[in-house]
């Protein structure tokens, strides 16, 4: 989800609320990458992205291929996605047009699209007999359409959130994974894997301070328990029973039996423990299992993966995506959904698998990129729950009770960032035993009813 929650070893991470990753099977979230330039033109568009793998070996196939075809030169500026977050909002704020095309995530396009900063996609969509947005998996179109029903955004790639495990340390503990585990049963199971091996911990889940960090899988966690961050006319609900009752469940549960310096770790910390033999469960981004699955990888092979855990909801996955969304004022639209329909079309993920390898498709997006064989073959261990995560995604109703806001990880205002931020650190000194989670959410609590109390207005 957000940038914190991307940052890996092997790529700098990306992130929205939540983000992740590295070079997976599945996305990545910022590495490095280059600049792009000129002013656009009848036939040359301008394409503002987050610099990940993914974005930057699309940049090596555009002149090849895009260009070659269609003739429209493509410009590229890409940034760090800390960098690109803050150039994309001064850029479509302003309406300036400097940038045609820029990538968004889930959380942006609605808020953009609500500010009129976007064009919609849908009549080209309905026009381009290519694209196929059937075939675009329903939780993601659903996440890119504004509120008033138009759709903003296509994803160039997607995510959830599963749970990940050692099979092999299971199995000698005489342990068995459910498909679909409750909470309870998780929290019963990193109790007895705790020291199955030297150094050993059962679980390993976020509690590194950051909205796109230990917020986004708690946030999964809240919505199963009954809880909320709102209820739909935005009553602040932080200190709930529900709320109160899911955080101390994850305080705990990561005190107990997850990894040591837990007030420290993110996504990039919980990896880094799983793929070393260091903790036999994980709960995090779809994402992380292409970093398990890599070549090279110690335990490659050896982890299982199944549904986010839940305790009074169907799923709880969290549901992230990096997409395209063309400026308001840009004055070459028709060109600027040339691109983006090839970039996210059917044909696009064949052209990446067959010229620069099947680890490297931003999967996660649509339902026919699991029926190619190659990449099913190369991401078998985890392609089917993958799509089954993001596929039982709900963002616009992830809990028990009516949202005044879309998101599940994340709650879909401009207020969240720095909301989620303040939290996340009330949060972190939870879990580091500085206070008690009801004094964190006691303060938590007053955080939300300031911005709850601007929205009841």
């Amino acid at each position: 989800m957000p940038t914190q929650s991307r940052r890996t070893p092997r790529v700098l991470l990306a992130a929205a609320a939540a983000g992740t990753l590295v070079s997976p099977l599945l996305t990545g979230c910022a590495g490095a990458g280059g600049a792009g330039g000129g002013g656009s033109s009848a036939h040359s568009i301008n394409v503002l992205m987050v610099n990940n793998p993914q974005m930057v070996e699309l940049q090596k196939l555009t002149a090849a291929n895009f260009t070659k075809k269609t003739g429209i030169k493509v410009n590229f500026t890409t940034l760090p996605e800390n960098d690109v977050r803050d150039k994309i909002s001064q850029d479509f704020a302003n309406q300036a047009g400097q940038y045609d095309v820029a990538t968004l995530s889930n959380y942006e396009i609605p808020i953009y699209a609500k500010n009129d900063w976007l064009h919609s996609v849908d009549s080209y969509v309905k026009s381009d007999k290519t694209f196929d947005q059937q075939d675009i998996l329903t939780p993601m179109t659903q996440a890119l359409t504004g509120a008033d029903g138009k759709l903003y955004g296509e994803p160039f790639y997607g995510e959830s959130s599963f749970l990940m495990y050692r099979k092999d340390v299971l199995e000698k503990k005489k342990l068995t994974m459910p498909a679909h585990p409750t909470w309870q049963q998780v929290a019963d199971i990193a109790a007895k894997a705790d020291g199955a091996e030297p150094g050993m911990k059962g679980i390993c889940l976020r509690g590194l301070p950051g909205w796109g960090e230990v917020i986004a899988p708690l946030t999964t966690v809240v919505n199963t328990f009954g809880g909320t961050w709102f209820d739909k006319d935005w009553n602040a609900r932080v200190n709930s029973p529900e709320f109160k009752k899911a955080t101390q469940f994850y305080v705990d549960l990561v005190r107990k039996h997850g990894e040591s310096g837990a007030a420290q770790s993110g996504y990039a910390e919980c990896l880094n423990n799983m793929t070393q033999g260091k903790t036999a469960m994980w709960y995090d981004a779809t994402a992380g299992a292409g970093s398990l699955e890599a070549a090279g990888s110690p335990v490659k092979g050896k982890i299982g993966y199944v549904a986010a855990p839940v305790e009074k909801t169907k799923s709880s996955g969290w549901l992230y995506t990096w997409a395209w969304g063309i400026q308001k004022a840009s004055k070459n639209p028709d060109d600027a959904w040339k691109f983006i329909s090839w970039a996210s079309g059917k044909g696009y993920e064949n052209l990446v698998g067959n010229q620069a390898g099947w680890s490297n498709v931003p999967a996660g997006k649509r339902a026919s990129t699991y029926a190619i064989p190659q990449y099913t073959k190369e991401a078998g261990a985890f392609a089917d729950v993958t799509k089954e995560a993001i596929a039982s995604a709900e963002p616009k109703n992830p809990g028990v009770q009516p949202r005044p806001a879309p998101g599940i990880q994340f709650v879909g205002i401009p207020e969240f960032t720095d909301l989620g931020t303040k939290v996340a650190q009330e949060i972190s000194s939870a879990i580091a035993g500085r206070q008690s989670v009801d004094s964190a959410l006691k303060k938590s609590q007053a955080y939300a009813e300031t911005v709850g109390k601007k929205y009841r207005k």
